[in-house]
């Protein structure tokens, strides 16, 4: 197991295991009875123009939240969920595939969740004590050895880098979604909201995602009913018929990071994919884990990055495809 040799952005451990793509089997072409396949389970999305981005007093200037700027886009279909454990079990069982975390043997856990035999001498990252790097970890065994995802089917599978999120999606017949694709979808048609549903967390007291509910790190209260992830269709859908937006895990853009957007007053940015290589992948809606306190990424303009072969028990993602 390797140290983390870059610092950590918002609540996620950067891992940056290794340069190197995954080492799976080649991924086949999608198949026609695979969950995962064709349009099923996805919503079809009119495109237009939207204004993407915030300058918002509870952002993080840092993270290139804003200019806000107008951006125009072509329709698209996207999942109504994060892929799940089940359909992550399908492709795995038709393509022998394994993940960055089975390949390198380890993946990060929060320590709330594990018995007190693995998080003893368990390595930590220095900024972010709460996650333990586990072996064992995987997207079929979430809390390391021992642990399984037995009731857990309709849950977002988690463990996930980007290279597997990318591999799934060739073989379900479609792609990660841009940045700008994956906000438009969050927006769910509302203009310059902060929430997919509006600009207060808790609208009447309901609660509409998974997030941390307590005092981050130490007490989840669980209000919301989940300590960890939650099934994908839990909580009301937004504008688009889309669950989850915010909270839950965290999900994987197809960009590069950075925070220069190339904005230009008076003209939309068409269908921008961000710059043609870097370091990290950009994640977007927060997870479980994020709170208002450290955190605060599950709004939705919020953003942040991670390594493409970085893993955890808090990151997932949903696919797009052509219209």
């Amino acid at each position: 197991m390797t140290d983390p040799i870059t610092p950590p952005r918002c609540c996620m451990p950067a891992t940056a295991r290794s340069a190197q793509a995954p080492g799976g089997l080649p991924v086949p072409g999608p198949h026609a009875s695979a969950p995962g396949a064709g349009t099923e389970g996805m919503v079809l999305l009119p495109g237009g123009e939207f204004l993407m981005g915030a300058e918002d007093a509870e952002g993080f200037p840092d993270d290139g939240e804003g200019p806000v700027r107008a951006v125009r886009l072509d329709p698209f279909r996207i999942d109504a969920c994060a892929v799940t454990n089940e359909r992550f079990a399908a492709f795995a069982a038709d393509t022998g595939y394994r993940t960055d975390a089975e390949r390198l043997g380890w993946s990060y856990v929060f320590a709330g969740f594990l018995p007190a035999a693995l998080r003893r001498g368990a390595p930590r990252p220095e900024r972010t004590p709460w996650w333990c790097g586990v072996a064992g970890a995987a997207w079929d065994r979430p809390e390391g050895p021992g642990s399984t995802v037995a009731g857990r089917g309709d849950h977002p599978v988690v463990h996930v880098s980007w290279n597997d999120a990318a591999a799934y999606a060739r073989w379900a017949g479609g792609r990660l979604p841009t940045e700008a694709e994956w906000e438009y979808a969050a927006r769910g048609g509302t203009e310059q909201k902060r929430y997919p549903w509006g600009d207060e967390l808790d609208p009447q007291g309901t609660y509409r995602c998974n997030i941390w509910r307590g005092t981050f790190p130490s007490k989840n209260s669980a209000a919301d009913g989940y300590r960890g992830t939650a099934p994908v269709d839990a909580f009301e859908p937004n504008g688009f018929g889309l669950f989850n937006m915010s909270g839950n895990v965290w999900e994987w853009c197809a960009d590069w990071w950075t925070t220069d957007h190339g904005a230009r007053a008076g003209r939309p940015l068409v269908s921008p994919r961000g710059p043609a290589t870097g370091t990290d992948k950009v994640i977007r809606g927060g997870s479980h884990m994020c709170h208002r306190s450290y955190c605060n990424r599950y709004r939705v303009a919020a953003r942040t990055a991670n390594s493409p072969d970085s893993s955890s028990g808090h990151a997932g993602f949903r696919c797009v495809a052509a219209a």
